[in-house]
């Protein structure tokens, strides 16, 4: 059904970095979760609960090479914790050496048959025992990503490579991690991907923020893959293996401009796999639990043996946290809600608060025509149910087909949002809908903004934003129609081919202003300060805002600053709960 012939509808699309930062686990935060059991002990609870599931599995996945003394120390160690009666399953992966390498074959067979014959007669009461030694060499990044598919979502895979020394603990609190953040459904996120045992001691982000927490905070959620004792959950896991087979069979390389890792990959190649798991777990704004047990105190440590990641033994990097050095208690459960969440610069990072604050200014402000757009994620499909309009621009983009593109990684990210963004406002054209598209980025302070475009253009554009304005007329609907879309896409694709290309000749409103230039289009430029206010690191008070009708800031800048600006701005409109601080009701 066509609407009446003038409609204003300010279509918020919500830009990819914006939108992992702000809101990707907010649907996983429950507004009322039982708060930590005061009489939970150290070494009985969960011997006296109920079955977390009777298909519960636990498989524990040594990686192994040439280095038997590590290997015995390892095994010595997984042997010596306590399973609390439970059947846990040891899988031995051994890789062979490099058959090219001929040099002292007789050696290196002698070793390697010493470590299978180890491996063979180590006794493991627990559960099932499993040797593979493979028959070529394969390195580190298959022996990882070919160790485990899950069985089932209720089997739970720690990856432990030969130079780590585990706890006798850390089962207990493995066990009890899955039980209150995974088989808990008031208490769990699928933004969760698992647990590492080691200690945070890196940021990957080049200048990052410091590694540092007060001592209060025993567990918290950062992005970041621990390799030196890593506990992996099923979906997660599967879903980084399919997405890895598809982005590896099409030739695609997992950069990710600012991280450490994109440099390893470049040295390194193939022969490591946490830069693929970083690129996806950046693109599904996924986390991992890890513990702070002071004192560069935890449940495993990695001896850093001579080896694929040392040149030469470098030594234990922590402190083994063993029972008789405890004090606190180890299984003691804080809520979800009350974690904190880091992402790979180690910025801590809140859910839906942006999102949420914008949806609060539109009530207030009566804007009731909105589309939300962005990448699939929990948050997106709980703004979904709560009944706000939003697109899944992966599940769009494949419903309306995309055209054949050559570029690849985050310029193709990039070109599915831009994609999406044109469709839409081609229908919004045809159904006689003036449409505005704004980023993450913004916050409009009045509805006037809305109504203030001469009526003489057909486009409005900011100089130095993401903001475009369709107005919808013959001429606009006219130059939308036909192939217009598989020309922005098309040129999205030829700028993200180009070495000079940069971040803002790949944008969405420069795309569209140089192909509506080139179709004679009435265009009005208009310099942002004229009715905006930037928002930065100096104080700003609400006298300051005047009559501008948008505040807007960098995408760089943090979501503490953001928060104190606004709120100097009196327009911050939630409270610590992310609810909006005030009810207001407009007359039909």
């Amino acid at each position: 059904m066509v609407g009446p012939k003038r409609h204003f509808l300010p279509l918020i699309l919500i830009s990819f970095a914006a939108f992992i930062f702000y809101t990707f686990h907010q649907s996983s935060l429950p507004s009322s979760i039982p708060e930590p059991n005061p009489d939970f002990t150290l070494r009985t609870p969960i011997r006296n609960l109920n079955p977390i599931s009777h298909n519960f599995t636990f498989v524990i996945k040594v990686l192994a090479y040439n280095r038997l003394e590590s290997i015995s120390r390892c095994l010595r160690s997984l042997a010596a914790a306590d399973y609390l009666g439970d059947r846990v399953h040891l899988h031995i992966y051994i890789d062979h050496f490099a058959l090219a390498d001929a040099s002292s074959v007789d050696q290196k067979l002698h070793d390697s048959h010493r470590i299978v014959e180890y491996a063979d007669g180590f006794e493991w009461k627990f559960g099932e025992k499993v040797v593979h030694y493979r028959t070529s060499n394969v390195g580190l990044q298959a022996q990882w990503l070919e160790a485990w598919w899950p069985s089932s979502d209720d089997e739970f895979a720690f990856v432990v490579e030969d130079d780590l020394e585990v706890s006798s603990l850390y089962y207990e609190f493995v066990k009890s991690l899955i039980m209150n953040f995974y088989y808990n459904a008031s208490n769990y996120s699928p933004s969760i991907y698992g647990v590492t045992l080691q200690r945070a001691r890196f940021v990957p982000g080049k200048h990052g923020n410091k590694l540092k927490l007060d001592d209060k905070t025993r567990l918290f959620l950062y992005q970041l893959v621990g390799t030196w004792g890593q506990i992996l959950f099923p979906k997660p896991w599967k879903e980084f293996r399919l997405w890895y087979d598809k982005n590896k069979a099409k030739g695609i390389k997992p950069f990710l401009e600012g991280m450490v890792t994109t440099g390893w990959y470049k040295k390194m190649g193939e022969r490591i796999w946490t830069p693929w798991f970083i690129k996806f777990i950046q693109s599904r704004g996924y986390f991992n639990i890890y513990a702070n047990f002071l004192h560069e105190r935890a449940l495993s440590v990695s001896h850093r043996d001579a080896g694929v990641n040392y040149g030469k033994t470098a030594g234990p990097d922590s402190q083994l946290l063993e029972e008789r050095s405890l004090d606190f208690n180890i299984l003691e459960m804080q809520p979800l809600s009350s974690l904190k969440w880091f992402d790979f610069c180690f910025r801590e990072v809140h859910p839906d608060a942006i999102i949420r604050n914008l949806l609060c200014h539109f009530e207030r402000l009566n804007i009731r025509n909105y589309i939300l757009m962005g990448p699939p994620s929990d948050s997106l499909f709980d703004l979904a149910r709560r009944g706000h309009p939003v697109i899944n621009v992966d599940q769009f983009v494949s419903s309306v087909g995309l055209y054949k593109l050559t570029s690849q990684g985050s310029s193709f990210e990039t070109i599915k949002g831009i994609l999406a963004k044109a469709y839409v406002i081609k229908k919004c054209i045809e159904n006689k809908y003036n449409t505005w598209v704004m980023d993450g980025s913004m916050l409009v302070t009045s509805d006037l903004l809305l109504e203030s475009q001469d009526s003489n253009d057909d486009f409005c554009v900011a100089n130095n934003l993401d903001l475009f304005y369709a107005k919808s007329s013959s001429s606009s609907e006219k130059i939308w129609a036909n192939d217009f879309v598989s020309k922005v896409v098309a040129m999205a694709d030829s700028l993200a081919r180009k070495d000079s290309a940069t971040h803002g000749s790949l944008s969405f409103v420069y795309i569209l202003t140089k192909l509506l230039e080139q179709n004679g289009a009435r265009i009005k430029r208009v310099d942002e300060t004229s009715f905006g206010m930037k928002i930065g690191s100096d104080n700003v008070s609400k006298s300051s805002l005047g009559d501008k009708k948008l505040v807007y800031w960098s995408t760089d800048m943090g979501l503490d600053s953001i928060q104190k600006r606004l709120e100097e701005l009196n327009l911050w409109g939630i409270d610590s709960d992310l609810s909006c601080t005030a009810v207001v009701c407009h007359n039909s």
